[in-house]
């Protein structure tokens, strides 16, 4: 039976804090203030965050002090100042800026950073020494919080003026800005604000600096993500005029492919095509059962040349971004669109290589070459999937004997080597926004995961492999893409996971097969889709380095990104590399580089790869908060994700999106985070919610600003780890103090199901 719970206290704010910090913060150390404003235990945590970000904005503690700066006439003498990274140069080494000295040119050797990895705005501690005439050289002391200079976020009213309160959900600071620095907005516009920098204490100003439009328009949204995560939205004129001034190449000493039929197989919505295959069974009599492959790569390096405009904005861009409803691209559209995209029935550069598999789908032998192509067709995966399963249309009718057969028994030796060898097979689904003629969003649906798509997987892997080959066995400089084996302390959470929920896994797994077989034993289970996320979360972070350590994931020795250098930079430095060593070209990687620069260089990009996936989730979820917000008060059925102190995600069965149902909404008792089952269990009852529960939940609040959506619990049906962690708690009874988390009390009864 439910009863009246006693309500619990708020959190304090941040406001709430700076308040505190203006009358009696002098004099106070941290556990003083801690003490006096933390009500609840739950509390501790959000104080510290709140003093942490005061810290770095340099209105709580040490960095109150005004670092002492230096002149220009100072310069000649080694002193410690904070300066800003602004770019990079054709040598890996980072150009620096310090405002009070801007003429001067400061220089960060790559081999100075050591374990540092700080990229285009990082802002450094480090000690400038002179180096040559106007010139200092940095040496890094440490990497400093990032200082924000801007907020992306919306108008709202205030009872003493105007506040914008930003998109950015980790930011609890919400910003006053006064009428007159509206600068045309109205309440509930979103918009970009200037930070007014400020040393005193209290609410910090802003100034509205450009109105991006409404939060209900979805092209407003995806705008907005770019601008706050700081996407370049232009190019600069000398890149845009070097693109613009691009022309179609000629054959010359390039070898012609034109004669072989070449197809793009794509997505409907692909914005451009750099990728070409070709198959046939190779007809020499040393490898029966055989193929020989084709794949043909826009050959970027060819308009884009070392440290010219392109080459240095497509550096610091990294790599394209890619929202639901556009695209920010690594390269002009003149290019990424037209001269670098393999249209069908035009003469293109490519970068190809020809790769021999033999009967049981392993690699024999490679060559690389540059080359003109004509694509044959633009194909998409449904098409060709189609005309596969004897559906051919128009265009894929004369293609199916003579190119698609051919392409399909390439890949299912390929396909059978990649089973042979094991790699990681999580198959999470895919979601994508589906968009009406108006713009407007219509739905949201899983993307279609067909044989086709697998098709072309294999074949980059393949061209990936043979590059990163190709450069290693004859020991070039190469950009490889490395991913690690997994952290020892992951897979032990995964394994104490699996075995609460009574799936026990051997803690020495060692390869991706045996993640694949865990998987594959789950295929029919309630809990298969959560798990791969869980098994996800445990492998480590791909990343760009020129020290391979091989690719896990993939379980290859060595992978190397080589198929899209219209959108990677990566690729971009791996055809450099090739056309270096296979003497290809002028336009080859330069001769001077070391391991040092190409290490620096894979960092920032790893960066910027994080930061562009981190965009694209921002706005797909900003697009689905957006979609859901004409839907609060609907009910939908929905699975436990993830359990943390304060609350449970749950992931909608119907379109996929994540959200929040708050503890204080699950009943009439303190609830406590049971780490051990992954848990939140009812301190006096013993009523438990846990990963893989099936819940009902109602919607709400959808905020499309930030993306975020807000539960009610409505009907619960605990699952195995929802019964193990009751089954704990009554037979240890109330948990011992410090082995569970307190997290809040509650409020809501709700119907079981």
């Amino acid at each position: 039976m439910a009863v009246r719970r006693r309500s619990a206290l708020p959190p304090p704010t941040r406001e709430e804090v700076v308040r505190f910090l203006e009358r009696h913060g002098e004099g106070l150390g941290r556990n003083e203030i801690l003490k006096a404003l933390a009500r609840e235990r739950g509390d501790r945590a959000i104080v510290k965050d709140i003093l942490r970000e005061l810290a770095a904005e340099g209105l709580f503690g040490r960095r109150r002090r005004k670092a002492a700066a230096g002149t220009e006439e100072e310069a000649d003498r080694p002193r410690t100042a904070v300066v800003d990274v602004a770019g990079i140069d054709h040598n890996g080494d980072l150009l620096l800026e310090h405002p009070e000295l801007p003429h001067l040119r400061i220089v960060l050797p790559a081999e100075r950073l050591r374990d540092m990895a700080p990229g285009v705005g990082d802002r450094l501690l480090a000690r400038l020494v002179p180096s040559g005439e106007g010139e200092l050289e940095a040496r890094p002391l440490r990497l400093l919080p990032h200082r924000p200079t801007s907020v992306t976020g919306v108008v709202e009213a205030a009872h003493d003026g105007y506040r914008i309160r930003s998109a950015d959900r980790r930011a609890r600071a919400e910003f006053m800005v006064a009428a007159s620095e509206l600068g045309g907005a109205d309440v509930g516009d979103l918009v970009v604000a200037e930070i007014v920098p400020s040393r005193r204490l209290g609410l910090a100003r802003a100034r509205v600096k450009e109105r991006i439009g409404r939060p209900d328009d979805p092209r407003v949204l995806s705008l907005m993500t770019a601008v706050a995560m700081g996407l370049p939205m232009t190019f600069p004129p000398e890149a845009a005029a070097l693109a613009a001034a691009a022309r179609p190449v000629a054959l010359g000493r390039r070898e012609d492919l034109r004669h072989v039929d070449l197809v793009t197989i794509d997505g409907e919505d692909a914005r451009d095509f750099d990728d070409a295959v070709w198959a046939a069974p190779d007809p020499s009599p040393g490898n029966p059962g055989g193929h020989t492959l084709l794949v043909a790569i826009a050959d970027v390096a060819h308009y884009v040349r070392p440290n010219d405009a392109l080459d240095r904005e497509a550096r610091n861009r990294g790599n394209s971004v890619y929202f639901p409803d556009r695209v920010i691209p690594m390269l002009p559209e003149a290019l990424s669109n037209d001269l670098c995209s393999l249209r069908p029935n035009e003469d293109r550069a490519c970068l190809a290589v020809w790769i021999t598999i033999d009967r049981r789908g392993e690699i024999k032998s490679w060559r690389f070459c540059r080359g003109l192509m004509r694509s044959r067709a633009r194909l998409t995966y449904r098409q060709v999937q189609a005309a596969r399963d004897g559906n051919p249309d128009a265009v894929t009718e004369p293609l199916l004997e003579p190119v698609i057969g051919p392409l399909y028994a390439a890949f299912e030796r390929l396909l059978e080597a990649r089973h042979r060898r094991g790699t990681i097979e999580l198959e999470l689904p895919e979601r994508k926004i589906v968009f009406d003629e108006t713009g407007r969003i219509h739905g949201v649906e899983a993307r279609e995961r067909l044989a086709s798509h697998m098709l072309i997987e294999e074949f980059m892997i393949a061209a990936n492999v043979a590059a990163a080959r190709e450069l290693a066995e004859h020991d070039r400089p190469c950009l490889y893409r490395v991913h690690d084996k997994p952290d020892p302390v992951k897979l032990e959470a995964l394994a104490q996971f699996l075995e609460h929920l009574g799936m026990p896994w051997s803690r020495t797994a060692k390869q991706p097969g045996d993640f694949t077989r865990l998987l594959r034993n789950l295929a029919e289970h309630e809990l298969r889709e959560m798990v791969s996320a869980f098994v996800l979360r445990s492998q480590a972070q791909a990343v760009y380095s020129p020290r391979n350590i091989g690719h896990f994931g993939l379980h290859l020795k060595r992978y190397a990104h080589f198929t899209s250098p219209i959108r990677r930079y990566s690729d971009l430095v791996v055809h450099r590399a090739l056309i270096r060593h296979l003497g290809l070209g002028p336009d080859g990687l330069h001769p001077a580089i070391d391991e040092a620069q190409l290490a620096s260089l894979g960092d920032h990009l790893s960066r910027m790869e994080r930061r562009a996936m981190e965009a694209e989730r921002r706005a797909f979820e900003r697009l689905v908060a957006q979609f859901l917000v004409e839907r609060v008060g609907a009910v939908f059925h929905a699975q436990v994700t993830s359990v943390v102190y304060f609350g449970l995600f749950v992931t909608l069965d119907e379109i996929g999106a994540e959200g929040l149902v708050p503890v204080s909404t699950l009943g009439d008792e303190a609830f406590l985070l049971d780490e051990r089952h992954q848990a939140l269990v009812g301190q006096r009852t013993g009523e438990s919610f846990a990963l893989g529960d099936r819940v009902k939940v109602e919607l709400v609040e959808a905020d499309p600003v930030q993306g975020t959506l807000l539960f009610r619990l409505e009907e619960h049906e605990p699952g195995r780890g929802a019964q193990l962690a009751s089954t704990a708690w009554r037979k240890a009874g109330p948990p011992r103090k410090g082995s569970l988390r307190r997290i809040g009390r509650s409020a809501r009864p709700r119907r079981r199901h």
